[in-house]
């Protein structure tokens, strides 16, 4: 196996490579606040394309699936051996930051830019795959590129639409090159079983690693969730001189749902089996609330989630009795509307247990720590692949144009990342 010390040099040597891959990303698609690329645009069809021409510089060979995912490849010995895939998302939130998904495809060139350097050939095909589509933010729908390239999109998420555009996404992923139609029939272009892992590289959502000055984290697991995009809360309009018995504020109904939530996730807190909830959105009619009216319909967003699968369901129980004895008390009633889930996410005990190994003998600090988020390693699990992910230390949070990774701990993630690859080829 190629010296650890050897191959960490390597690595570090790649680091112009990574920042002028990030500043060309930037400049791609900053929108003068922060970095917005919508899933399937051109903004993000431009970062695709930059990423698959350094590709291609790298001698790499490029291409794409019918979901306009991109795939980047240095061809292993044995090509009847699976594949190891390495990858994140490309896709951001509006005016979001540079680095969430972006470091996991650039982190995966630099691995095997470096392996290359090293002189390390892997007996199997090394894909770095840039997935579309992550951010449900755009299309309300979870993993759309990982999802559809496993064959496991449902035809129906076809038609849901774009919040900003209002079109739908098939139309959107026809415009970017995709293949529609060979989703709607549950086509798959990845195979399960020709992949021996798929490895993940993403900054951290949260403050842990920061905090604690430790700069990669070693994933335990990604949070499953159900969603409701648009749940209401329907009551009665009224005169802002209507005493409270006769009230149906749908307003103060939502508002007691919102904190009986957070009650309850304040209670269920223990190490392990974490759970998170969220109202992304929260409000009343514009064409309707008024400084004299009492609330009649309350529209909100809804996402629970855990990594553990008995919880989750658990919670979905929980949270249908809270509104239930919500809707009796103040009536009101909640119509929860459509709803769209997927399953936790398990870490393969190897992988971890390997990153490890890599990280001692690389002299890099890491700590074990469960995933806050979701992310498209949840979608290769959930299709029976063995996954592993990495975190590096992010002091700002993700989803925001101040997203502050260092380049150090992408360097010594994607260390560790290249040193597990360099082990397996060993064997």
């Amino acid at each position: 196996m190629v010296e650890t010390a050897r191959l960490a040099a390597c690595v570090r040597a790649e680091r112009d490579r990574a920042e002028t891959l990030f500043e060309t990303m930037r400049s791609l698609s900053f929108d003068g606040i922060g970095i917005t690329r919508p899933a399937y645009s051109a903004a993000e069809s431009r970062v695709h394309e930059a990423l698959a021409h350094e590709a291609r510089a790298l001698g790499l060979e490029v291409t794409r699936d019918f979901a306009a995912n991109t795939y980047m490849t240095r061809r292993g010995r044995d090509p009847l051996r699976p594949a190891i895939l390495i990858g994140s998302h490309l896709d951001s939130v509006r005016q979001g930051g540079n680095f969430d998904g972006a470091a996991g495809v650039v982190g995966g060139l630099i691995a095997l830019a470096a392996l290359d350097a090293a002189g390390v050939r892997p007996d199997c095909d090394l894909t770095v795959m840039g997935v579309r589509a992550e951010e449900s933010a755009w299309f309300n729908v979870s993993y759309i590129g990982s999802r559809a390239a496993l064959g496991r999109l449902p035809a129906e998420a076809l038609t849901a639409r774009r919040v900003d555009t209002g079109r739908d996404l098939a139309s959107h992923l026809a415009e970017a090159g995709g293949e529609p139609g060979r989703i709607a029939a549950g086509e798959a272009f990845l195979d399960p079983t020709r992949i021996r892992a798929f490895l993940e590289l993403h900054i951290e959502q949260g403050p842990l690693l920061e905090s604690e000055q430790i700069p990669v984290g070693i994933v335990t697991g990604i949070p499953g969730n159900f969603r409701h995009p648009d749940v209401r809360v329907r009551g009665e309009w009224g005169h802002v001189g209507l005493l409270r018995d006769w009230r149906r504020d749908a307003l103060l109904a939502a508002s007691e749902f919102a904190l009986a939530l957070d009650r309850l996730w304040s209670e269920r807190q223990r190490p392990g089996r974490e759970m998170a909830a969220t109202i992304g959105r929260f409000g009343t009619d514009p064409a309707l609330h008024a400084l004299t009216k009492v609330p009649g319909e309350v529209a909100f967003s809804l996402d629970v989630r855990s990594c553990v699968a008995d919880d989750l369901a658990e919670l979905e129980g929980e949270v249908a009795r809270l509104a239930r004895d919500i809707a009796a008390r103040r009536g009101v009633t909640f119509e929860f509307g459509p709803r769209t889930g997927v399953p936790p996410g398990p870490m393969d005990p190897e992988i971890l247990g390997g990153f490890e190994r890599c990280a001692v003998a690389l002299g890099i600090r890491t700590r074990r720590l469960g995933s806050p988020a979701s992310h498209d390693a949840a979608a290769f699990a959930a299709a029976g692949i063995p996954v592993g992910m990495l975190f590096t230390r992010n002091a700002n949070g993700s989803h925001n144009p101040a997203e502050a990774m260092r380049m150090d701990d992408l360097l010594d993630a994607t260390a560790i990342l290249a040193g597990w690859i360099a082990e397996q080829a060993g064997r």
